[in-house]
């Protein structure tokens, strides 16, 4: 069964056979088979990246594997998210399909959580490549081999918030969405193709969850440079005791350091990812926030007191080229999730705060 040709994937993610992807022998799963009998087999996309190395760490706290992470290593320091972990394998995801086919019979879960997901990139092509393309195939992939999937959406398919921020999986409810950028939109794409088979009653995988993750901050982020998250980018200054620097607000309904975003602590995301897993019988598409707004203001105080420091805060104007694409509110409403089941509270943004400076940003070793 062919799923990505019909994707329109460029030549070197095609087939499941492998024959277009190397020549000979491919290095990525040649001899990776788990033996009949084996224990299940968890397959992290992205499980180098912030959040997928994060829950890498906890199921591999929880005794579960063999663990197996999909993603691109480059030439930064990424590779120290996963450098504690026992991993059985690591694959590129240009030979994914070709390591799932292998090990098809074995593989329990699939936890989708790659993707480009900085918000000023700018190659919609790449983007939709993969974040969409790859998307539907590895979904396709789940649904004919009887395989869960959990996978990331984002909080940036709600554009600027007019339409609100209600995890509708509708087709009415997806189509008053309007992303502000190409990542949220290619998110949103997806949901909304989601939405579409629910509707025409298409075959599903037997467990599949999608996630709208708000604003996470927490260890295992360092590599996302400008795109880490402002606590991290903060620490610094506040560690030294210089100002930080926070947007200027330039909406008059907003005073500056107003702005509100919900920011969740990657601790909770893992949390909620456990709870599906250990939840078959749950299928949708749900908000992942703290549910509750707080101002980037809150954020930076939390952080200055975290480090025994009075806040000191400056600002400056929010650069012309996003200034328009700013999004001012941000607040998760999280009913369908607890409707669902789940019951847990989440971190409160200080004690999130505190523990992200005191066990991580201040220690000798960052890396969860």
């Amino acid at each position: 069964m062919h799923y990505a040709g019909a994707m329109g994937f460029t030549q070197s993610v095609q087939p499941l056979g492998g024959s277009a992807l190397v020549a000979g022998p491919n290095p990525a799963y040649n001899g990776g088979q788990l033996k009949q009998g084996s224990t299940p087999m968890y397959v992290v996309t992205g499980g180098a990246g912030f959040i997928g190395s994060n829950l890498l760490a906890a199921l591999e706290e929880r005794g579960v594997g063999p663990l197996v992470v999909c993603d691109r290593l480059r030439s930064n320091e990424k590779w120290r998210n996963i450098g504690k972990r026992e991993i059985s394998d690591v694959v590129h995801p240009d030979h994914i399909f070709d390591f799932l086919e292998a090990n098809r019979q074995r593989i329990k879960m699939v936890f989708h959580m790659g993707a480009i997901s900085a918000t000023t990139e700018s190659n919609a092509d790449l983007i939709v490549t993969n974040n969409f393309n790859l998307s539907l195939a590895l979904f396709a992939w789940c649904t004919h081999n009887n395989v869960r999937i959990i996978y990331a959406s984002s909080a940036a398919t709600y554009g600027d918030g007019s339409h609100g921020f209600d995890d509708d999986v509708s087709i009415e409810g997806l189509a008053r969405l309007q992303p502000l950028n190409a990542y949220g939109w290619s998110k949103h794409l997806f949901d909304r193709r989601l939405a579409r088979k629910l509707v025409d009653a298409k075959p599903l995988p037997p467990q599949w969850v999608g996630l709208k993750f708000f604003n996470v901050y927490g260890p295992n982020e360092y590599h996302k440079g400008s795109q880490q998250s402002v606590v991290a980018q903060i620490y610094p200054h506040a560690d030294s005791g210089a100002a930080a620097h926070l947007f200027r607000s330039h909406n008059p309904n907003y005073p500056d350091g107003g702005q509100k975003r919900d920011f969740i602590w990657v601790g909770d995301v893992v949390d909620v990812l456990l709870w599906c897993l250990d939840n078959p019988q749950v299928n949708g598409l749900f908000n992942l926030g703290s549910g509750t707004a707080r101002t980037f203001y809150d954020l930076a105080a939390a952080i200055y007191h975290a480090v025994g420091r009075e806040p000191h805060v400056k600002y400056i104007d929010t650069p012309t080229s996003i200034r328009e694409k700013y999004q001012y509110f941000t607040e998760a409403n999280m009913a369908r999730l607890r409707a669902a089941g789940y019951g847990k509270p989440f971190t409160a943004l200080e004690a999130g705060v505190t523990a992200y400076v005191s066990r991580f940003l201040a220690g000798n070793d960052p890396y969860r």
